[in-house]
């Protein structure tokens, strides 16, 4: 893992991240590239993160957290 003040490599770019499988929040359901999309932490619980694949980003106007400024 890099150091904070390092440059982030092409390894760890989205791009060449390996395709993430898992539970699309927005369609319910099982699918392939999903993004993390919100995260919200609670102080005295486990809190929860919601993930989008592709199509429903797309469709519902999501950004993910990893391309927010």
């Amino acid at each position: 893992m890099p150091e904070p003040n390092q440059a982030p490599t092409t390894e760890d770019s989205p791009e060449t991240a390996p395709e993430r499988y898992g539970y699309c929040h927005w369609h319910q359901d099982s699918a392939r590239g999903i993004r993390l999309i919100d995260a919200i932490e609670q102080g005295s619980g486990p809190g929860i993160t919601y993930y989008a694949c592709p199509p429903c980003i797309t469709l519902h106007h999501l950004v993910p957290l990893a391309d927010r400024p």
